[in-house]
């Protein structure tokens, strides 16, 4: 009789699991009947209807609200229901059953919160430190509020040392919401306008949880230790163990968490004793050690206990996890009665939940769970019952299918077929709420995740029409002081004819100069948009494609080189150094966008000091996109770029940019009359940038351009000779 009960319940668990398997495969939004939904959407503080509101469901049902703000709409249970307007927020509701909805909206939030905001802080009230404050405190609620009064506090930031405290802030923000690669973008930012030591070791963390671990090891690593504070040092041999740990280098992260050791215990900071103990008997365990790692597990606990009660659960639930995974089930049950003592005792004071390991229906389910794996399933039986209840009643849908999962085979393995089959369709149902719950949780990070990528698009734009609005008002300045000089120099030539002549000569030898350098920015002023425009278009197609992480980090690489840009635009020259990077950079990003057209490499003679030299900003740009959009871009096969620096004497250095292309020739006669006179006029505006800086300067800059190769791609070099001043 038994092995036929059995055999039902091994039956009806491959029904249930072939039903589970059909749902997972056909959609679980796809599953049960069609009802219609009525709804209503009315404004919250005038109570009026609000007509055209768009109604959409995720299965694509669409309609709008009449004048009386009513709407009809055909759904099923667990359909997300979205209702868009100008004049507020969009809302998103999850259907649970046919009842009638009632939806009140408010205007806009950023408009009511902000907008007011922005009049007061910039004329009376609010200043830098109270936004920074206003983002803090709002860092752990709502991140785009804080995202908000962090922006408009860099719009009122009037120094580097506020820039760097603002990109920190919002550097802080993506860290705590785990968008890691925006904050590495703002702690690099940040620490682009001040050097803190404490903003280098949030980007070391922020680069670890973002995976990129030798970056993190790098910004560690160049860290004067000598500068730290002796928590921050602490932190510091923390996040090397850390890094090490994530990357399996087990001894090298526990040399490094004992000298963090060292330094907690020389000056007795014990939050951090406990701490690096607890991580030292992790990374034994991991190496498999597990006696070593027990010794440190038992330091931890007892430090932990000198602590408070909260820090002592949270360490006997480590050493219980410890035992589980050694399968001392004894020890872990006897543990986990502890902290299930514990936890109803600081639940009064606390609120945890539920990803929190401190919740009650979890510590009930691993309980069960080692009773269960020690056979004894008249104790194990209560325990995942009790968890199943608890989860139940705080909705945590992990825990309950994981619990009711486990009854199941607990009910299997004792013998009771019939409960365990109707506990293993328990199961099955339960699946299908968290796959559903999931599919929505995925929908709204990706909302989230878009709406602090535009924010944070945002802010830099912001950054950049500041930066732009500072060097008009500069330019202005400049030209007043200019018309003033012309004012007192024509006084001056009425008093004294020989003093007039002197100060005309003077004058004109200045016009000479000021003309060539205004001729200079013209010039500058003039490049060439294409790679604007098309890396525009680069971004915009990846947005298409859903691809955001792909966009955000080009744009991300993107604003540097026009930041880079924009701060050189001034000068008639920078260090050969600066410009070496730009041009990194904007060739990473064109064969980011052309890879299967081109490779290139860039080879800098170890000899050169390049300290020692100065270079046009952005004089190479047009001749490497000239090679890539001309010359590679319509190559047959697989082209290569070359850009090559060598030093031919003391006082002169060579810079060769070399392709084998398709040629002028054969580039010429594929462009349009358009083209022509566009590249034209491009090359015609460096060999008067070079022609005024020669004047100017004395023959400082050569160029020279030639066909690289007698092949059927004949390629295109062009020489520039730099002279030390």
């Amino acid at each position: 009789m038994q092995s036929v009960f059995k055999y039902i319940w091994v039956l009806g668990a491959l029904l249930s699991t072939v039903f589970l398997f059909s749902q997972e495969n056909s959609g679980f939004s796809n599953q049960g009947p069609k009802f219609t939904i009525r709804g209503s959407v009315i404004e919250s503080d005038t109570k009026q209807p609000i007509p055209n509101v768009n109604i959409e469901v995720n299965g694509g049902a669409y309609t709008i609200t009449d004048r009386f703000g009513d709407f009809r709409i055909e759904a099923k249970k667990g359909d997300e229901l979205t209702i868009r307007h100008k004049d507020f927020e969009t809302v998103y509701y999850i259907i649970q059953s046919n009842e009638r909805i009632k939806v009140e909206v408010q205007p806009n939030k950023e408009e009511t919160k902000y907008s007011k905001l922005k009049k007061e802080s910039r004329s009376k009230t609010e200043s830098f430190k109270t936004l920074i404050d206003s983002a803090e405190a709002y860092l752990k609620k709502d991140a785009k509020t804080s995202i908000q009064f962090a922006g408009e506090a860099l719009a009122v930031s009037k120094s580097v040392k506020e820039n760097g405290e603002a990109y920190e802030v919002l550097g802080d923000i993506y860290m705590f919401w785990k968008q890691y690669d925006l904050a590495v973008s703002n702690y690099r930012i940040s620490l682009q306008n001040i050097s803190t030591n404490t903003v280098k070791l949030k980007l070391a963390k922020a680069y670890k949880q973002n995976k990129n671990y030798q970056e993190s090891l790098e910004i560690y690593n160049n860290t004067n230790k000598n500068e730290l504070s002796n928590w921050q040092l602490i932190e510091l041999y923390e996040g090397i163990g850390d890094v090490h740990f994530s990357t399996k280098g087990y001894q090298l992260s526990i040399n490094a968490y004992e000298e963090g050791l060292k330094v907690a215990k020389i000056y007795i900071i014990t939050p951090k004793i406990t701490d690096l103990n607890s991580k030292i008997a992790q990374t034994y365990n991991a190496k498999g050690e597990t006696e070593k790692a027990k010794g440190f597990f038992n330091k931890s606990m007892k430090l932990a206990n000198t602590e408070n009660q909260k820090r002592a659960v949270e360490e006997k639930i480590k050493v219980a996890d410890f035992e589980s995974e050694n399968r001392n089930y004894s020890d872990e049950i006897e543990l986990r009665k502890e902290v299930l003592n514990s936890i109803s005792e600081i639940e009064s004071d606390s609120v945890f939940d539920n990803e929190s390991a401190l919740t009650s229906q979890k510590q009930n389910y691993k309980i069960g769970n080692a009773y269960a794996s020690q056979k004894d399933f008249g104790n194990a039986i209560p325990y995942l019952q009790k968890s199943i209840a608890e989860a139940d009643s705080k909705d945590d849908l992990i825990v309950q299918k994981d619990a009711t999962r486990r009854l199941s085979e607990v009910y299997r393995d004792a013998g009771q077929f019939d409960k365990a089959l109707s506990a293993y369709q328990e199961y099955v149902e339960l699946v299908d709420k968290l796959y559903s719950k999931k599919e929505q949780e995925i929908s709204q990070a990706a909302r989230f995740s878009k709406d602090i990528v535009s924010k944070q698009n945002r802010i830099l734009s912001l950054e950049s029409d500041r930066e732009l609005s500072e060097s008009k008002y500069e330019l202005t300045i400049e030209q007043s002081k200019r018309q003033k000089l012309i004012i007192y120099s024509l006084i001056g030539g009425v008093l004294l004819l020989l003093v007039t002549a002197f100060l005309m000569f003077k004058y004109i030898k200045q016009q000479r100069l000021a003309n060539n350098l205004l001729a200079l920015k013209s010039l500058r002023s003039q490049m060439n948009p294409h790679f604007i425009f098309n890396a525009l278009n680069s971004v915009n197609s990846f947005i298409a494609s859903n691809d955001e992480r792909t966009a955000n980090k080009y744009l991300t690489d993107f604003s540097l080189l026009m930041r880079a840009v924009l701060e050189n635009s001034e000068e008639d020259f920078i260090p050969l150094e600066k410009e070496i990077e730009l041009i990194q950079l904007y060739t990473k990003l064109e064969h980011f966008r052309f890879q299967d057209k081109f490779d290139y490499e860039i080879n800098i003679n170890e000899n050169i000091n390049v300290q020692d030299f100065v270079i046009p900003p952005m004089l190479l740009q047009p001749y490497i996109e000239n090679a890539v959009w001309h010359g590679l871009r319509y190559k047959k096969t697989k082209g290569h770029l070359e850009i090559s620096i060598a030093q031919n004497t003391a006082d002169e250095i060579k810079i060769t940019i070399s392709d084998n292309g398709i040629g002028r020739e054969k580039s010429k006669a594929l462009k349009t009359e358009n083209q022509q006179k566009q590249n034209s006029k491009g090359m015609g505006n460096i060999k008067k940038r070079v022609s005024i800086l020669n004047n100017m300067y004395k023959d400082k800059v050569d160029v020279f351009i030639d066909d690289f190769q007698d092949e059927e791609d004949t390629g295109t070099k062009v020489v520039v000779t730099l002279k030390k001043d």
